[in-house]
């Protein structure tokens, strides 16, 4: 049987850790090993209780979340972090991607958004909320950068909007029909392409090329 996944809640409100504590420690292969009421106490917490992910919230007293996520990629990048807060404010989303989140969800999402977020970053996957990724991109159209797409080869771009869609690699495999080691190589190929390090950074640029394509 495999082991649970080990889940740090971090958020300065006591109801919403308690919330959160009693829907997770309800869910199959989740367990929750503690809580947080800032980022100092996560940052102390997390080397003793070894979380697989933690949910962070981003406005906290002392260090906030943006600050601890930046720490803890450093510190130790084997933990997943996944934004959970209220902002969709561009001032918070891209600093909180770019520490290193491995997913930004809102705290009006359901319950069971919660745990795919969990279950996918557990896996190395992404999963961006629909609203905070479009400020993303519009904080990154106005950069004016050149079309990041133009170097990938076109299994290169189905592979990323695959990514996007927040498919695992093994579902990539299925809906692309070829294996799931070459999709390995392929999104290796596309963070290196992109310059980007993770999953949720290359979904940011494919939503972004496929508004672009659309003309939303």
């Amino acid at each position: 049987m495999a082991e649970p996944i080990r889940v740090l809640v971090c958020d300065d409100h006591p109801v919403v850790r308690q919330g959160l504590r009693t829907f997770l420690s309800g869910r199959d292969g989740i367990e929750v090993v503690g809580e947080a009421a800032d980022g100092e106490e996560a940052l102390r917490k997390a080397p003793h209780l070894r979380p697989d992910v933690i949910l962070m919230d981003l406005l906290m007293p002392g260090i906030g979340g943006v600050e601890a996520i930046r720490r803890l990629s450093a510190e130790q990048p084997e933990i997943a972090v996944i934004v959970l807060t209220s902002l969709t404010d561009g001032d918070q989303v891209l600093p909180a991607v770019e520490a290193g989140a491995a997913g930004y969800l809102l705290k009006d999402a359901d319950p069971s958004e919660v745990e795919r977020a969990i279950r996918a970053a557990h896996r190395g996957e992404a999963l961006l909320h629909p609203r905070a990724a479009a400020t993303v991109l519009r904080r990154v159209a106005k950069s004016g950068q050149p079309d990041p797409l133009a170097g990938l080869t076109a299994r290169e771009r189905e592979v990323l909007d695959c990514l996007a869609q927040g498919l695992s690699n093994r579902q990539i495999a299925r809906a692309l029909t070829i294996a799931e080691k070459t999709v390995k190589t392929h999104v290796s190929s596309i963070l290196s392409k992109l310059g980007v390090e993770d999953r949720t950074q290359a979904a940011v640029i494919a939503v972004r090329a496929e508004r672009e394509r659309s003309g939303t």
